[in-house]
């Protein structure tokens, strides 16, 4: 064998959940290795289309996924989805490979380490075939165990060396999670005790202790909403609030701006999950419990910070807390059961017959598709309407790839969640111009068969600058209106156009089966205002 082979073989061995790529020849041997030895593998038409994919099939299975780059060109192309990983925390490997240490002048040879290193990533390399084994178990440690994207480089003249065969490769465990001191515990319990209205915001440092916070909120009182990125993580409770923030209904922004005590449980209380801070308000006490001392206080001042697992801390919080029924009544569940969901709310409807309001289409969407459903969104003006109107089972089943907030990364964001759970049906929710941006994936959608259902929220314009500019010449962010459903069936697709409800009925029409190939929803949309997260977030600035 040669180090590429055993670099494939190795991880293998470790348990990777999934390998995609671009394949060109810097990294076609440790790519093949890696298909040879049983990891499941999806080849990608972008690269950054591929990064994107590693990274939501990540953030659904909660495995190691593993992303194969050709050298320079293949790693820069990927650049924008590994920034999105990143910064999310997303436990990636990239397979980089790297010019031979000699090539100083190679046409590919660029600073790879420092290009990982710019976006947040961690640079490791291959150094040796004698090294190759260790170099390659250290890196998917990093990005295991602290939940790091990894830029493992491989450089070609390395990758050639002979090497044997890799002996047995021992499992790498997590680290044990951090419990909070016995001091913090005690605080934080006699603040619960001594709440009125207290509410937990959970984040994604929280999308595994949903059952543990649930368990505590129902002993002290707490009503449940979570940031974004961790939406259907109570799913279950009659006392979720849904989305804090710029998603949140005026019903959650009322009760969540009306608490007394804010607990955020591995959320970073950034601008966005606060409504620039408006949704604290000056007489809450703000908690936040995160295992990462750089995380508390980053965002958004707290009276006490405590250092630990969220889970961990919530049991040991539980053990010593008094009960109470904080602000739960019977009046309270009574409101939410009316006014907790955007899709239970009246609208104004603004459709015209010729464009349909979006607020609409997507609360018949969310009563049309099945329950078990996962729901992925682009980024633009549209976000919202998906992100709040389409509930979702559980965290696992809301991909919001928008650490980075780039536009076209939802059509590849959806593909990789659809690979790692292909048990739900997947809705990748998109504006026109994110659609267009990754429309090179449509075709990987198309040949792999994904029962996807993409559904364009088209507006013929990049809206939010549409709106953020309101007044402007906007002919740099307005196009041609064009058929999206044809080009859609020309990638292999079905394609319907949605001006109306009554349009809807193609939807329900696929849903009925086979699903067999995706079905791309051009929905001609009403834009004739912000939406009103948008015009939330603007305010802020």
């Amino acid at each position: 064998m040669n180090v590429a082979e055993v670099v494939g073989r190795t991880l293998a061995d470790l348990g990777v959940a999934h390998v995609y790529a671009v394949v060109g020849s810097g990294n076609f041997v440790v790519t093949h290795a890696l298909r040879d030895a049983g990891v499941g593998f999806t080849a990608a038409r972008h690269e950054g289309g591929a990064a994107t994919m590693a990274d939501a099939h990540a953030r659904t299975s909660g495995r190691v996924t593993v992303l194969s780059v050709h050298q320079g060109c293949g790693l820069t192309n990927a650049m924008t989805g590994l920034t999105e990983a990143a910064k999310s925390r997303t436990p990636l490997l990239v397979l980089a490979a790297e010019p031979a240490g000699a090539a100083v002048r190679s046409n590919f040879r660029v600073d790879q380490d420092a290009l990982a290193r710019a976006v947040g990533a961690v640079p490791e390399r291959v150094h040796s075939a004698a090294s190759a084994v260790a170099d390659t178990v250290r890196a998917f440690a990093v990005a295991r165990r602290q939940r790091r994207t990894v830029v493992l480089n491989l450089p070609l003249d390395v990758q050639a060396q002979p090497c044997p065969s890799p002996a047995f490769v021992a499992a790498v465990e997590p680290w044990s999670p951090t419990r909070p001191d016995t001091a913090s515990v005690a605080s934080l319990a006699a603040v619960l005790a001594g709440a009125r209205r207290p509410v937990f915001v959970a984040g994604r440092g929280a999308r595994d202790a949903g059952p543990e916070l649930a368990a505590l909120a129902d002993a002290c009182g707490a009503l449940l909403t979570t940031s974004a990125v961790a939406h259907g993580l109570f799913a279950c409770s009659p006392w979720s609030l849904g989305i804090c923030g710029g998603f949140a209904t005026p019903l959650a922004a009322e009760l969540v701006a009306g608490a007394d005590v804010v607990v955020a449980w591995g959320a970073s209380l950034t601008m966005w999950t606060t409504r620039h801070g408006a949704l604290i308000g000056d007489v809450a006490t703000v908690v936040q419990v995160d295992d990462d001392p750089a995380a508390l206080g980053a965002h958004h001042p707290i009276d006490q910070g405590v250092l630990g697992d969220v889970a961990e801390t919530a049991r040991d919080v539980l053990r010593v807390v008094t009960p109470s029924s904080g602000y739960r009544s019977p009046e309270l569940a009574a409101r939410l059961e009316a006014e907790g969901r955007w899709a239970t709310l009246p609208v104004d409807d603004t459709s015209t017959g010729e464009r349909i309001d979006p607020r609409v289409l997507s609360a018949h969407l969310d009563a049309l598709l099945p329950a078990d459903r996962t729901v992925a969104t682009d980024s633009g003006n549209f976000m919202g309407y998906p992100a709040a109107y389409l509930a979702v089972p559980d965290a696992a089943g809301f991909c919001f790839t928008q650490a980075f907030q780039s536009v076209g990364l939802g059509l590849a964001t959806a593909l990789g969640a659809a690979i790692a759970r292909p048990d739900r049906l997947t809705v990748a929710a998109l504006g026109d111009g994110g659609f267009l941006m990754g429309v090179a994936e449509l075709e990987t959608a198309a040949r792999l068969g994904l029962p996807l259902l993409v559904v364009v929220y088209d507006d013929a314009a990049y809206g939010a600058e549409v709106h953020h500019f309101a007044g402007a010449d906007h002919t740099t962010v307005t196009f041609p209106d064009r058929d999206l459903a044809a080009i859609g069936r020309g990638f292999g697709c079905e394609g319907l156009v949605v001006r109306a409800v009554e349009d809807l009925a193609g939807v329900r029409a696929w849903l009925e089966g086979p699903r067999d190939r995706p079905l791309v929803v051009d929905a001609k949309v009403v834009a004739d205002e912000p939406s009103w997260w948008l015009a939330e977030a603007f305010r802020g600035h």
